[in-house]
């Protein structure tokens, strides 16, 4: 048998077709355009499985199920979005929606962080573990709880949002409202408020290479910015690396003290910066971490999946 993996994001709608191996057969995307009617966005979804089966010589009976990986607050009960911060969908009825533009015999929906992990989990960077945990490096950070192979996400299906623990009391404001919350210290967005705010405070354009790297613009920084301006010696692009790493030190070690997964696995962009980003924060985890002289600790790696952890983990929700 064949099982559908849907990745729903604000900006791509990704689909693949997964094996019984967990191996992705066939895949392909088409752009979310969130600002539509949610109807509209589902439609598109359906038209993309349907050229996917027919292109991969398969017909409907071949497929066992299809699984929604969606951002928000996903009840994997009902098959619903309540809630989704980029995207239309207020207690939106997803899986019956589909079904009703493409009637697949059974459509699960969980969160996509969640889904993420559970990718990871089955086929990825924790794979063989019945204890895993990832979080995800993006605009925001998103994080997936598995245990004893199943995904935790509470009673009501709001569970996992590890991004949302606070490391600083009364910190920095939080897209959720909150104030010091960890994903606004280790996304990829505080990593670039970090750099710009550095820049901002040393306007001596000699100060740091990070100014020629940017061109004098400050909206012009990534990422990518202070790792590079680090890895040239520059002192300021060292300094934001050195606070970033310990911010995410911090958040991952009281995760593992929570919870000793048997692996927890990093994913998004950031990863690209290999050793850089992980030798130290290893080291500063290992050092904080509370069973820090016990013989099983938990491992940190990079995940393994990429893009594809949303989708392996979508089309697994039913096994």
């Amino acid at each position: 048998m064949y099982y559908i993996g849907i990745d729903l994001g604000g900006t791509n709608i990704a689909v693949g077709i997964v094996d019984e191996n967990c191996r992705i057969v066939k895949k392909g995307s088409v752009p979310t355009l969130a600002q539509r009617e949610p109807e509209a966005i589902i439609k598109d979804m359906a038209d993309l499985c349907a050229k996917l089966i027919e292109e991969a010589g398969l017909t409907l009976d071949d497929i066992a199920y299809a699984g929604i990986a969606a951002p928000g607050t996903a009840n994997c009960d009902t098959g619903t979005i309540e809630y989704a911060n980029n995207l239309p969908f207020r207690n939106f009825k997803i899986a019956e929606i589909l079904q009703g533009f493409i009637p697949f015999k059974k459509v699960y929906v969980e969160n996509d962080a969640n889904a993420a992990a559970l990718g990871e989990a089955v086929a990825g960077a924790a794979k063989g573990t019945r204890y895993a945990i990832m979080i995800t490096l993006g605009t925001g950070l998103g994080g997936g709880i598995i245990i004893d192979h199943k995904v935790y996400s509470g009673f009501n299906h709001a569970g996992g949002e590890l991004g949302h623990m606070v490391i600083e009391v009364d910190g920095r404001p939080c897209t959720c409202g909150r104030k010091g919350c960890w994903e606004a210290y280790s996304s990829a967005t505080a990593l670039i408020s970090m750099t710009k705010e550095k820049l901002i405070a040393n306007p001596d354009k000699t100060s740091t290479i990070m100014w020629d790297m940017v061109e004098g613009d400050v909206e012009k920084v990534s990422g990518k910015t202070a790792f590079a301006a680090m890895k040239k010696g520059d002192k300021l692009g060292a300094e934001v690396v050195d606070t970033y790493i310990k911010y995410l030190a911090s958040g991952i070690t009281s995760i593992i003290n929570l919870f000793q997964p048997e692996i927890l696995c990093i994913g998004g962009g950031i990863c690209n910066e290999g050793d850089y980003l992980i030798k130290p924060l290893v080291a500063q985890v290992n050092e904080e971490q509370y069973t820090r002289s016990a013989l099983k600790k938990t491992e940190l790696k990079v995940a393994a999946l990429g893009n594809d952890a949303g989708i392996i983990g979508a089309a697994v929700l039913g096994l």
